[in-house]
């Protein structure tokens, strides 16, 4: 269980790519051009779906890191898969209906907050322990 939060790591490099990979082909498919970020929407959602993930990802891998890193790294690695199923689940949601893309957003969420509590705990923890 140690290593999983490293795998964890890797998926959402892979979640990342996907993302990238689904924006690609929407532009081409809609004849977007670079650097054009709106047209058809279809490759809207596709670009909504990219740059939240990144924007998400932004504070998940660190506080996976945290907790992992304090004390907590199988918990932390259960919580980052809790994370990855709700960011896949919210991209295929949201690249159909923008609308149902709230339970996915809802689920990562929670695996991202169980790990903020662990890495609180973990680092609270070490400072208290000197």
């Amino acid at each position: 269980m140690t290593h999983l939060p490293a795998l964890v790591t890797l998926l959402t490099m892979l979640l990342l790519f996907g993302t990238s990979w689904v924006v690609g082909s929407a532009r081409s498919k809609y004849q977007i051009k670079a650097p054009a970020t709106s047209g058809h929407p279809a490759f809207e959602r596709a670009y909504r779906v990219q740059m939240n993930t990144l924007e998400q990802t932004v504070l998940f891998l660190p506080t996976l890191w945290l907790a992992a890193s304090y004390g907590f790294s199988g918990w932390a690695g259960i919580a980052g898969l809790v994370w990855l199923v709700g960011r896949v689940w919210y991209a295929l949601a949201y690249l159909k209906d923008p609308a149902k893309r709230g339970p996915g957003f809802g689920v990562a969420t929670l695996g991202w907050f169980a790990l903020l509590i662990m890495a609180g705990i973990g680092v609270v923890r070490a400072l208290a322990l000197g």
